[in-house]
C-alpha cells in the first residue's frame, strides 16, 4: 500500500500511526477501504459510508464483547484478573440489543437536556477556579504543561462530582483509570500487564465500595440514581461496569480532546475562537484530531464489502479516524476549515443505537473549556523548540504533554 503499511500496518508503536497515518489510510481508502490488518488481526473498514453502515447495523456488526481488548494479555496477566479478565461484558457499548436497550433506557435517564445544563454551569466554575490560581489576574509572564497543569483537573473533577467520588479520592480514581486503560486498550510488556493489573483490581474494589456505600445512604450523584435500580433494571457488575467507564470518559478521553484541540487551534493560528465560531470550531477539531480513532465490532455472518469477504467471526474495526478525512464527504479533509459546514458529521462518537450516550455533554465541556480559556488567556501560545509526541493505544489519541505559554 504504502512505506508505513509495509513497515508498520496498523503497529501502534510506531509513532506516526496515532500522530499522523492519515496518507496511509487515505491510499486504504482509494485501493483497499476494507483491509485485513496483521498487527491488529482485525479487518479495517476506512471509508465513512462503510463505517457509519457497520454503526448502523448490528444484526451485521456485533457489539458483543468489541470492548473487551483483553486478547493480547499474558496468560499469567489473565489468571491474576479471573472472572474479571472480561472486563465491560456487560458494558452498554458492549452489548447487543436487547441488553443494549435496557442498559441504555438506564443511562439515558442521568443525561437528559436539564442535567447537562446543570452541569455546564459546574464546569464554567471549576475551569475559571483552576485559572485563578494558575494564571493570575495581572501576571506579566507564565508557562504550564496543558495536559497535566490545565486540560484535565475541571473534567476530572466535573466527573467525580458527577458520579459521587469524594474529592479526596480523585487523585486515586485518576491514576487507576490510567492504569486500566493502559492494561486493556493499549499493548503492554508482560511484567507491566501484572502491575496494571494489580492497579485495575483495586479500583474495581473502590468502585464497589461506592455502590455498596450509595446503596446505603443515596445521595444526589449517578452512582446513586444507577444503584437504586439494581435488581429491578440493572445487576451489581452493570452498575459498576457503567460507573468505572463513565470515569474513564472525563478522566482521560474528554480531556484528551482539549488537549488536541488547542494544539490544532495554536498551531492553525486560530486562537482565540469567536464566540459564535466555537460549536464549529469545536466540531472540526474532533473531526480532524478525533481523541477517539475507532471502534470495535464482530462479524456476526460472512460480510461481502467491495470484493472482501469478513468472514464471521472477525474482528472489525470501524475506523472513525479514516471516516472524518474521508474526501467523499470531507473536501479538503486535511485542511483545517472553522467553519466547515457538516464537520459535524464525523463519526466520532458513534452512529446509531450506540451513539455516544454522553456526546451531548462532552461537546458542551469542549465548547465550555474553549470559551472560558480563550478569553481569560487570550495571548496562549506554544513554546517554541517542543517535540510534540501522542500516547500510543489502539483507540484513542492523545498528547504525553505540550507545554504553553502566555
Amino acid at each position: 500500500m504504502t512505506e508505513h503499511a509495509t513497515l508498520g500496518d496498523f503497529d501502534v508503536s510506531a509513532a506516526w500511526h496515532v500522530a499522523g497515518p492519515y496518507p496511509f489510510l487515505a491510499r486504504l481508502r482509494r485501493e483497499a477501504p476494507v483491509f485485513r490488518s496483521a498487527q491488529l488481526g482485525a479487518y479495517v473498514l476506512t471509508r465513512y459510508a462503510d463505517v457509519r453502515a457497520a454503526y448502523g447495523d448490528p444484526r451485521r456488526f456485533s457489539s458483543k464483547g468489541s470492548l473487551t481488548i483483553s486478547r493480547s494479555l499474558t496468560q499469567e496477566t489473565r489468571d491474576k484478573l479471573g472472572e474479571h479478565g472480561s472486563f465491560l461484558s456487560s458494558f452498554v457499548a458492549n452489548v447487543d440489543p436487547p441488553d443494549h436497550t435496557r442498559l441504555r433506557r438506564s443511562v439515558s435517564r442521568a443525561f437528559t437536556p436539564r442535567a447537562v445544563a446543570a452541569l455546564e454551569q459546574e464546569f464554567r466554575r471549576l475551569n475559571e477556579d483552576l485559572l485563578d490560581r494558575l494564571a493570575p489576574r495581572g501576571a506579566t509572564h507564565c508557562a504550564a504543561d496543558f495536559v497535566t497543569e490545565i486540560g484535565h483537573e475541571p473534567s476530572v473533577k466535573l466527573t467525580a462530582r458527577f458520579i459521587g467520588v469524594p474529592e479526596e479520592d480523585e487523585a486515586f480514581v485518576q491514576a487507576h483509570v490510567k492504569d486500566w486503560f493502559q492494561l486493556f486498550l493499549s499493548p503492554q510488556p508482560p511484567r507491566r500487564q501484572l502491575e496494571l493489573a494489580a492497579s485495575f483490581l483495586d479500583y474495581l474494589a473502590y468502585v464497589d465500595r461506592l455502590v455498596a456505600e450509595r446503596a446505603a445512604r443515596p445521595r444526589d450523584d449517578f452512582t446513586s440514581l444507577m444503584t437504586a435500580l439494581i435488581g429491578a433494571e440493572l445487576t451489581h457488575r452493570e452498575v459498576v461496569e457503567l460507573i468505572s467507564t463513565i470515569l474513564l470518559g472525563g478522566n482521560d478521553t474528554v480531556p484528551n480532546q482539549l488537549g488536541n484541540t488547542v494544539l490544532r487551534l495554536l498551531r492553525e493560528g486560530c486562537w482565540p475562537v469567536p464566540e459564535p465560531l466555537l460549536a464549529g470550531a469545536s466540531e472540526e477539531c474532533m473531526r480532524i484530531d478525533g481523541a477517539s480513532l475507532g471502534s470495535f465490532r464482530y462479524a456476526a455472518e460472512d460480510v461481502v464489502l467491495h470484493g472482501v469477504t469478513i468472514p464471521a467471526g472477525s474482528l472489525v474495526l470501524l475506523s472513525t479516524d479514516s471516516a472524518g478525512h474521508d474526501e467523499s464527504v470531507f473536501p479538503e479533509p486535511e485542511r483545517f476549515v472553522i467553519d466547515r459546514p457538516n464537520a459535524g458529521d464525523h463519526l466520532v462518537f458513534g452512529h446509531g443505537i450506540h451513539f455516544c450516550v454522553g456526546a451531548a455533554l462532552g461537546r458542551l465541556q469542549l465548547r465550555t473549556a474553549l470559551e472560558v480559556l480563550g478569553r481569560r488567556l487570550p495571548g496562549l501560545r506554544l513554546v517554541p523548540g517542543q517535540e510534540v509526541a501522542y500516547r500510543r493505544s489502539l483507540v484513542g489519541r492523545g498528547l504525553t504533554a505540550l507545554l504553553v505559554e502566555w
